[in-house]
């Protein structure tokens, strides 16, 4: 955390905000209570941070601000997501911590205005939302000078950190082109058209880490980051252009189309896209984690039915809304499925696009796409798929979830299990488990389409239309204070069925907010 006008007690080592120093006498006695002084609480929290084994530069340099033109000298230490500036080279005690993602700007030195008096130029400016740090001194001796590194001054110990905290600015940057300035094309999507914007660096919009890696899959590489401007956190999926084939990043350009035009709570936001030569960087929201984690972290390494029920819910409404608008996913499965938050019931959101099709309701598609343990048998066959693709996807989704495991047998040959619909229902652990669960995953898994539950099918069949299941659902878009899963026609229906049987009716749910703009949805 930046903390400005914030300076480190000499004595004590503790920070103090000047403007919290005591400036009268009043201000200065002692308390006649017997509880501890706010005043003394603020001035006692230590200014310390454990120095991290991944530096990635550390010296000492020397500066000053726009907001305080005494210049002055600490040892910086450079990580994969801030800049340090300690007292010394050993102790634990800083006077700042910059975090890369609070830094907007990197400029050769331009404004000579606050310079302290009698002293030299400075090297570079790191420019933040609240104060310009004026780094480095041209003392205009000798550029290579190991006196002047040490003390930190000099121009050439200045540019080695100016060329290190650009390059920490944008660490996933090819080697091959940090040598050279890389200009790049960012495109920003909007509900209504795509706006192109020309010579926008995705380092000056968004910082990212290169140590914390989300995901990877054939697409490319997901990191975090973090927004300069509002500290927001994101994901920022990375394809390298010179490493995948022409086709993959056709796929990727597909997902950003479709993703473009898709605006729910139950799929993932994309921000934007950046461009260059070598690369192509996709700005999504971050969320949590996935499906997957859920299930192979959990007790029984397979899901309570209780739990599937909200997830799977979830699920069918985001398809629901990618059906009406003609886009079917081709790729659902766990690692799509992500969840929002730690919370024992999550919000869920699809994922990963670039297998998407537009396809009519019916009409149908050839070309061969998805995870084969997830696909359906018209897939495999090579005949002609459409929308209910997604559908044999989601009954193996349930069936993962229920059970812990896949519905085929591994002696035998998936292929061949998947288009016969060999799938088995062993004792352990399906006596556990409600033969409405496995009514509703035999509907789904149905190898003839026209046989194959729709969404509304599904969301309709019994396992899901469980007053439990509701209250789950309802609770959780009260918290959120947005009505999207479930509809406001159904409660009539729960609270007459609560009555009949004596159940708990929470009466918080009887003026419950509801999103206006969903009616387009079936």
């Amino acid at each position: 955390m930046e903390v400005d006008n914030c300076d480190v007690n000499s004595d004590s080592g503790h920070s103090m905000d000047e403007q919290d120093e005591p400036t009268t006498p009043e201000e200065k006695l002692p308390s006649t209570s017997s509880n501890i002084p706010l005043m003394r609480v603020v001035q006692s929290i230590k200014h310390t941070k454990r120095k991290s084994s991944t530096a990635v530069k550390e010296g000492w340099m020397v500066h000053y601000t726009s907001r305080d033109n005494l210049r002055k000298r600490h040892y910086w230490r450079l990580d994969s997501k801030s800049l340090t500036m300690f007292q010394n080279e050993s102790g634990a005690k800083f006077y700042k911590e910059l975090p890369l993602s609070e830094i907007l700007q990197v400029e050769p030195a331009q404004d000579f205005s606050g310079l302290p008096q009698g002293s030299n130029p400075h090297c570079f400016e790191l420019i933040t939302s609240r104060v310009v740090y004026y780094v480095g001194e041209d003392g205009g001796g000798p550029v290579h000078n190991p006196v002047l590194a040490t003390s930190g001054v000099g121009r050439d110990v200045a540019h080695s950190w100016e060329k290190a905290i650009r390059q920490a600015m944008m660490p996933v940057t090819p080697k091959a082109s940090a040598h050279m300035p890389v200009r790049e094309l960012c495109v920003s999507i909007s509900v209504s058209n795509s706006q192109i914007q020309e010579n926008v660096d995705i380092s000056s919009v968004y910082q990212i880490f290169a140590d914390e890696v989300l995901g990877s899959g054939q697409f490319g590489i997901v990191y975090g980051g973090k927004h300069r401007k509002t500290g927001r956190d994101v994901a920022i999926k990375i394809i390298d252009k010179m490493r995948f084939p022409t086709k993959q990043e056709s796929q990727l350009r597909n997902e950003v189309a479709i993703l473009q035009n898709l605006h729910h709570p139950g799929i993932v936001n994309l921000e934007c896209m950046f461009e260059t030569p070598e690369q192509v960087f996709v700005v999504m929201e971050k969320l949590h984690g996935d499906m997957l984690e859920m299930i192979l972290s959990s007790e029984k390494s397979r899901l309570p039915e209780r739990l599937t029920k909200f997830l799977v819910t979830q699920i069918l409404v985001a398809l629901r809304h990618l059906h009406f608008k003609n886009i079917v996913h081709c790729d659902l499965k766990p690692e799509n499925v992500l969840l929002a938050s730690a919370e024992p019931f999550p919000q869920v959101k699809l994922c990963d696009f670039g297998f998407a099709r537009i396809i009519g309701e019916k009409s149908f598609r050839r070309s061969v796409v998805g995870t084969p343990a997830y696909l359906a048998p018209e897939v495999l066959r090579s005949k002609g798929y459409n929308r209910s693709l997604d559908m044999w996807s989601v009954g193996v989704i349930v069936y993962v979830s229920l059970s812990g495991t896949f519905p085929f047998n591994e002696d035998e040959d998936i292929n061949d299990q998947i288009q016969n619909a060999a799938f088995m229902y062993p004792p352990n652990p399906w006596k556990e488990i409600s033969e409405e669960a496995t009514d509703l995953i035999n509907n789904l898994l149905q190898v003839k389409m026209r046989k194959r539950y729709s969404v509304d099918k599904s969301l309709s069949h019994p396992w899901l239309q469980d007053y439990h299941t509701w209250l789950d659902l309802r609770e959780f878009e009260t918290r959120r204070g947005e009505r999207y899963i479930t509809h406001e026609s159904d409660d009539a229906r729960w609270e007459e069925y609560a009555d009949e049987r004596g159940l708990h009716y929470p009466k918080h749910f009887i003026m419950s907010p509801n999103l206006d703009d969903m009616d387009e949805d079936p």
